[in-house]
């Protein structure tokens, strides 16, 4: 929880309430105006009131010096504005005082380890289910079918069966082997013994290795025609 506080006011409502409070005073507007001198001498000499709240503690001011004019001047006459502004602050800080209070009390749980709290003034009231008026079994039935209906159903995964996926080096292996037992191979052969696609594919890179590595030669006679494959080893006997 983060919490903007002042060096000894958290605002301007809570400096006025101090002062209304160290003179026993109740709130109302000739407590605010009794204190008006005290606020204007606070935000006069304070120098620790930064810019951004300088504005909320002038403009309480202002408010608190129009109340105290009124009360020295009955006869000044004020706008429908101003005394709305008046009847504001009073209610302002009366509910800034029950805020304040409140906070108080839960501090004071809090540090003693309370950390749920009851309402007590429900203590010994009996629920009570009140449904509304020719409610019958099947209005029910609807509602909660509707609540049902919106409920997310999981998506489910389609299975795949698990397969063993040969690895260039088998395949390598493999036509290596061939190789030994054969004079020549064809890749249509080799290509005929795989299972799918990616064995092809592997088959097809395992040809390119052995080639890379001067194991095989292979011939094309033409585009898309077969590839024939030889061990160089065998050429070179």
């Amino acid at each position: 929880m983060f919490k903007v506080k002042l060096e000894k006011f958290e605002g301007p409502l809570d400096l006025l309430l101090e002062l209304i409070e160290e003179q026993k005073l109740d709130i109302a507007t000739l407590s605010i105006a009794s204190v008006a001198d005290d606020y204007l001498e606070y935000i006069r000499n304070e120098e620790n009131i930064s810019l951004e709240n300088l504005s909320e503690f002038v403009n309480v001011a202002s408010k608190i010096i129009l109340i105290k004019s009124k009360n020295i001047l009955p006869s000044l006459e004020v706008t429908p504005e101003e005394a709305e502004e008046i009847k504001d602050l009073e209610e302002q800080l009366k509910l800034y005082k029950q805020f304040k209070d409140a906070g108080i009390k839960i501090g004071g749980l809090l540090k003693i380890g309370r950390n749920a709290f009851s309402r007590d003034y429900l203590l010994g009231v009996t629920p009570v289910f009140s449904p509304p008026k020719n409610i019958n079994a099947f209005d029910l039935k609807s509602c909660f079918r509707r609540v049902v209906d919106q409920i997310v159903l999981p998506e489910k995964i389609p299975e795949e069966a698990v397969r063993d996926i040969i690895t260039l080096e088998d395949k390598i292996a493999e036509l290596q082997k061939t190789l030994q037992q054969r004079i020549e191979t064809s890749f249509s052969e080799i290509s005929q013994s795989s299972g799918d696609k990616i064995d092809v594919i592997v088959s097809f890179l395992a040809i390119l290795e052995l080639v890379k590595q001067r194991v095989i030669q292979v011939e094309q006679n033409e585009m898309f025609s077969d590839i024939k494959i030889k061990s160089q080893w065998k050429n070179q006997d």
